[in-house]
């Protein structure tokens, strides 16, 4: 099977970064990147904050958070007067879990695909309040119907009190079919948490039309916004019982109000934001993700032909969109989460080449992302370079 053509660059797309040119940045999934646009948008906020900050923080800033929440909820197909904006997805995750009033005996209900952190919340909200958590295991390979199928099997009606689900998986570079998933956990009373963090701008899929009780996703990773904006969609009737994790003088207003506003935060990311779905827009948000999935898949094949990985082995991220993607690494290497990290680290130092290793079910992972800064030629001089590296362990 022949190496998949790479995309044509987007001319002047990676003017708009600040990036060190030195290093090939191949893991925007983690953290993202800000756009020199969306930046300096951000520090004309800044200093207007410090200017005076009295008037920036009393004198409608509430009403200029709720303007750019309907902006960004818009722009995902999200009701802006059931959405709040929040830090990131983890945080989402925390105000939604210690919200639903667990009792011992109940159960929360995830699966192996999960993120580290959110499983990590899970885990302390049951023990705090006494509630049961079961990780359901769902094989890398498994088709749409079959993930459907081991979560129908999975629930527990009238003890799972909700499903938490992610739409496209951090460790796994999976999507997941969300909507399918809700619509079967709806069939048996069980409310559906999805973890999104991946999705906003990367994926065209509306938060409404996977019909979700829960909704919450990162716009700093794929849509270009400063870090620490997120957005939470709750659907209607659980809207009154969201709880902020620190209660501030919004209290009284209710939700969303009550969970953005926490006193003396930071919100210049969240009123930048805006700019950065301006950036992703004058790019052409179908070209930027064509383009990066495309980008994706041809670094993809090119790492694991140097490998000796064979195309049947690796794993379909299940979605023409999916700009994230997963190169198994020889057994044995990076099977747990220091000696993943010890990987990336040594790979950053020793390559110039930022990319994410994941230890998932014992089994090291590379993963690797394309964006519209990356070219051909950093995959491919990754891949003339990875072998020897892996051969010095």
């Amino acid at each position: 099977m022949s190496v998949p053509q790479p995309p044509e660059p987007i001319p002047g797309a990676r003017l708009l970064f600040s990036l060190d040119p030195a290093v090939s940045h191949l893991n925007h999934g983690s953290f993202g990147a800000v756009p020199i646009g969306v930046q300096r948008a951000q520090q004309r906020l800044r200093d207007e904050m410090e200017a005076n900050p009295l008037r920036f923080f009393t004198q409608g800033l509430v009403d200029r958070i709720a303007h750019t929440r309907r902006h960004l909820a818009g722009f995902l197909g999200a009701d802006p007067d059931g959405s709040a904006l929040v830090g990131n997805t983890t945080t989402g995750v925390a105000v939604v879990l210690q919200s639903l009033g667990l009792q011992p005996g109940d159960e929360v209900l995830s699966t192996d695909h999960g993120y580290g952190a959110v499983s990590l919340a899970i885990q302390r909200e049951c023990r705090r309040t006494g509630a049961v958590s079961r990780v359901l295991p769902i094989p890398l390979a498994a088709s749409d119907e079959q993930l459907v199928q081991i979560i129908r099997e999975g629930l527990r009606p009238g003890r799972t009190r909700v499903l938490v689900v992610d739409q496209l998986t951090s460790a796994t570079a999976k999507l997941f079919p969300t909507a399918a998933i809700v619509g079967v956990a709806r069939e048996h009373g069980v409310p559906v948490l999805v973890d999104a963090a991946h999705a906003p701008g990367m994926l065209s899929t509306t938060v409404a039309s996977i019909g979700a009780d829960f909704w919450v996703g990162n716009l700093h990773k794929w849509a270009y916004a400063p870090r620490g904006t997120a957005l939470l969609a709750v659907a209607p009737q659980w809207r009154d019982r969201i709880e902020p994790l620190v209660v501030s003088w919004e209290q009284e207003s209710g939700f969303p109000a009550r969970v953005e506003w926490q006193a003396t935060l930071d919100y210049t990311s969240w009123l930048a934001a805006p700019a950065g779905l301006f950036t992703l827009r004058s790019l052409g948000v179908d070209r930027v993700r064509s383009h990066n999935a495309a980008l994706a898949a041809y670094g993809q094949r090119v790492v694991a032909d140097a490998l000796g990985v064979p195309p049947a082995q690796l794993p379909d991220p299940g979605g023409p969109e999916v700009s994230l993607r997963l190169i198994p690494l020889p057994a044995g290497m990076a099977a747990t989460i220091d000696a993943a990290r010890a990987l990336q680290a040594r790979i950053g130092e020793r390559l110039a080449a930022e990319v994410a290793v994941m230890s998932w079910n014992g089994r090291g992972w590379l993963r690797l992302t394309g964006q519209v800064y990356n070219t051909a030629d950093e995959y491919e001089q990754l891949a003339a370079r990875l072998p020897a590296l892996l051969a010095q362990r």
